[in-house]
Parts: structure tokens; sequence; C-alpha cells
């Protein structure tokens, strides 16, 4: 009986010994499936701010701001880089900084908007507060481009897209160069 029960503690050493090695492996793959996919948020970031810092470029306001003022709505996947930077691509100064959309400051305070997430009652509080005031906005998050926001985000793997509402455009008060516009459609046109 001492045979039979040294032999089950050895299958029974061998079988944690095997299941401690996949618990191992599985956190190791684990672990380098999350540092991949924060390599890959952190490049989407990267380009998601390349984009708006283009968008930006090509704006113009009745005003000219200096700095201009851009405020990030919501929460947000992609804007870390945005926080980081205070020029844009034209070398002129850019300020950034968080709102709440229900800070009744906002259309004054920002000559851009950034919109992360939000629920439909806090954009509609949002596009209601920056209605008639020279404010360009940019959404992030799933935004199927049809009200309120000017320029909508596709982020995907391989780049950084944007659609364009017309009607926004029209109706905001920033004049945006017609290449921009251009580059929206080329880019939609790609498959």
């Amino acid at each position: 009986m001492t045979a039979a029960v040294s032999a089950l503690r050895r299958v029974k050493d061998c079988a944690r010994s095997l299941l401690m090695a996949m618990l191992m492996l599985t956190g190791s793959a684990a672990w380098a499936d999350n540092a991949a996919s924060t390599a890959q948020v952190q490049q989407r970031a990267k380009a998601v701010t390349q984009v708006v810092l283009g968008i930006l470029s090509y704006a113009r306001w009745p005003a000219e701001p200096n700095p201009l003022r851009l405020c990030l709505v919501g929460p947000t996947e992609y804007a870390d880089d945005l926080i980081k930077g205070n020029l844009q691509n034209s070398g002129q100064p850019l300020s950034v900084r968080r709102l709440l959309a229900s800070d009744a400051s906002l259309a004054g305070s920002c000559e851009a908007v950034y919109i992360g997430k939000l629920d439909k009652a806090q954009r509609d509080q949002l596009f209601k507060a920056i209605n008639g005031h020279p404010v360009l906005s940019i959404s992030e998050a799933d935004d199927p481009c049809t009200v309120g926001s000017l320029f909508c985000l596709r982020v995907g793997d391989e780049q950084v897209a944007f659609d364009v509402n017309l009607d926004s455009v029209a109706r905001s008060g920033v004049r945006i160069h017609p290449s921009v516009l251009q580059l929206s459609r080329r880019r939609a046109a790609q498959p």
C-alpha cells in the first residue's frame, strides 16, 4: 500500500507541476497579448493625434485663436497624446483641457471639442451648448456622423480615417479647407 500511496503522490505532484506550467504559459501569453494591445493603443493614440492636429490646422475661425483651445469631453480612448502636446502642426500654441459635457462655459472656452463616449442626453446637451458658436467638434466614439459632430473618427488597426458632416460644418461658423473634405472622401472610398 505504501508503494501505491507513493505512486499516487508522484502523479499528484506531476499533475500539480503540469498545471503550474500551464498557468505560467497562459499568464505569459496573456501578458504578451496585453503588452501588444497596449502598444497598439499607443500607436492608435499617436495616429489620432496627428489626424486631429491636421484637421485643426486646416480650420479657420472668425477670429483666429491664440492659443487654440481644445477641450476633451467625456471618457476618451485615444486622447492621451493630445493632452501632452502644446503645439499645433503649424507651430501655433495649443491649450488642451478636459471639461464636462454639462459645463456651461464650454462654448466660450473652446474653439474645438474632442468628444469621447457620451450618452445621448450628454451629447444632446453638448451640441445644444455649442450650437450657434464657432466650435469645431470631433467625435472619437462610434458616431455615425449624422448629428452634431463636424468630424467623426474611424480608428482602425491600419489607419485613422474620418467622416465629415457637411451640414454641421456649414452651420458651425468654422471654415474648413476643401482639401480636408477631399481627403475624407478619398479615405472613405478605400476598401
